[in-house]
């Protein structure tokens, strides 16, 4: 592809940059000074609170005789138990998100019949406008399926005939629709970039009526459009697990801050998407698949587990990888003893595992998982256990699936647009007021120096 003269950083602009990072500094001590929460966290992590909700809870920690003590990892949606919500359905025939989603979406598990017409109603709206997939997704592909997918979530607002109307009904059917389109947006994307970008054969399948959002991913993604029951049925349980994870977490903290300027649908959804493109945040997982390609690269007996806790010393110190100094996929930002989403994820990867023929890959992941929580703790000064997270076996279950990595965050978002839907339904509830926080200026005031006498 051409690259054009805008898209080059020339010396000028290195050294402007230079200025505007010079300008742009701020001495940390005086976050300590004035006692503000940098990245709205308390110095041991815990969350600053702004906002109360009724989606979803976290709990990592539980006051026992008045200590805060750190208990095994908690994930309600509605007050349901989350590992609950994966492991007491039915595993042979069931897909469970779309009943996540209604539950999320409406506060109640629905009945057959509810689910029923629900699913209908995503069957209905499983369908993009005409000429959409021509003249949006096939125009100017992006290289990053996450940009490709907000474009199209974006221009989806010139299509719709009352994209402002913020009424409650009005709301719904925008979010529904953005939930059975998401997939086709994001899997029609990955093709468009693979067909100009790659020089691969296009392909583009229409959804099936009466498949689940597991099914129609893999059905639109593959040439052949042929799938396993095991593999449609970790796709769905990888769904229901990143669907939602409280109101805190950075997207879904931006789709209540956007959605309470009174903007469009489409708008905060969009902005939402922004934010779990970056690799801090939905982005997490492909870091980890990186990071076990590079292991596996670098050490040579993968049962050794000596050679193994080496290599995750030298991530540690910054001598590996990315030289990040960091063990992706172990830690997160609340848990600490364990992650319920990993916990319940793992019930089910070995299985696959075994269909797959990925045994040695899956031991090695488990000795990471056993060894790198010892080796951080000795290393590093942690104010709370860590374990491995969800994105430690997310990225290894995709790649198992045979997805594209492209399409990993993609994926992510399919499965989280029903709990930004949920929570900006929540948020439009409150009618009344903008989010608007405040940050304390540190500058100096100046006297106005006139031009001829700068120097």
């Amino acid at each position: 592809m051409t690259v054009h003269s805008y898209s080059k950083v020339t010396e000028e602009m290195k050294e402007l940059a230079g200025l505007v990072k010079q300008a742009s500094v701020i001495e940390p001590s005086l976050y300590t000074e004035y006692d503000v929460k940098r990245g709205l966290r308390d110095l041991n992590g815990t969350g600053v609170l702004v906002g109360i909700t009724n989606v979803s809870e976290i709990n990592a920690f539980r006051m026992i005789d008045g200590v805060k003590t750190p208990i095994d990892g908690e994930l309600f949606y509605r007050g349901y138990n989350v590992m609950d919500i994966v492991r007491k359905q039915d595993r042979a025939s069931h897909f469970g998100f779309e009943e996540c989603a209604y539950l999320l979406m409406f506060g109640k598990l629905p009945t057959k019949d509810e689910l029923k017409s629900f699913c209908a109603i995503l069957s209905k709206y499983r369908t993009l406008p005409r000429n959409f997939v021509r003249d949006v997704i096939m125009k100017k592909p992006s290289t990053d399926m996450m940009n490709s997918l907000a474009r199209s979530v974006l221009s989806l607002y010139s299509y719709d005939d009352v994209p402002d109307d913020t009424s409650d009904g009005n709301v719904l059917r925008q979010c529904l629709q953005l939930v059975a389109m998401f997939p086709l947006l994001s899997v029609y994307g990955y093709h468009a970039y693979r067909y100009y970008h790659k020089k691969k054969s296009l392909v583009i399948h229409r959804p099936v009526t009466h498949y689940s959002t597991a099914e129609n991913i893999l059905h639109c993604l593959r040439a052949d459009s042929k799938f396993t029951p095991l593999e449609a049925k970790l796709l769905d349980v990888a769904l229901i697990l990143h669907s939602e994870h409280g109101g805190g977490n950075n997207s879904t903290f931006t789709t209540h801050l956007v959605s309470s300027s009174g903007t469009d649908t489409y708008s905060a959804i969009a902005a939402a998407l922004g934010s779990l493109k970056g690799p801090r945040h939905g982005g997490a997982n492909i870091k980890n698949v990186k990071m076990f390609s590079d292991l596996k690269e670098h050490v040579r007996d993968w049962e050794d587990e000596d050679e193994v806790a080496a290599y995750l010393k030298a991530l540690l110190h910054g001598e590996a990888f990315d030289h990040a100094g960091l063990i992706y996929g172990i830690g997160h930002a609340v848990y600490s003893k364990s992650d319920p989403r990993a916990v319940v994820f793992r019930s089910f990867i070995e299985q696959l595992a075994s269909e797959k023929g990925y045994e040695k890959e899956f031991a090695l992941y488990e000795l990471v998982a056993r060894l790198a929580p010892e080796i951080i703790a000795k290393e590093r000064k942690i104010y709370k256990g860590v374990s491995p997270n969800v994105d430690f076996y997310s990225g290894f279950v995709y790649q198992m699936l045979d997805l594209p990595m492209e399409l990993y965050t993609p994926i992510f978002a399919i499965a989280r647009v029903a709990g930004w839907s949920a929570h900006r339904m929540e948020e439009l509830c409150l009618h009344n007021k903008i989010m608007r926080p405040a940050y304390m200026t540190v500058a100096e005031h100046r006297d106005y120096i006139p031009m001829d006498e700068r120097v």
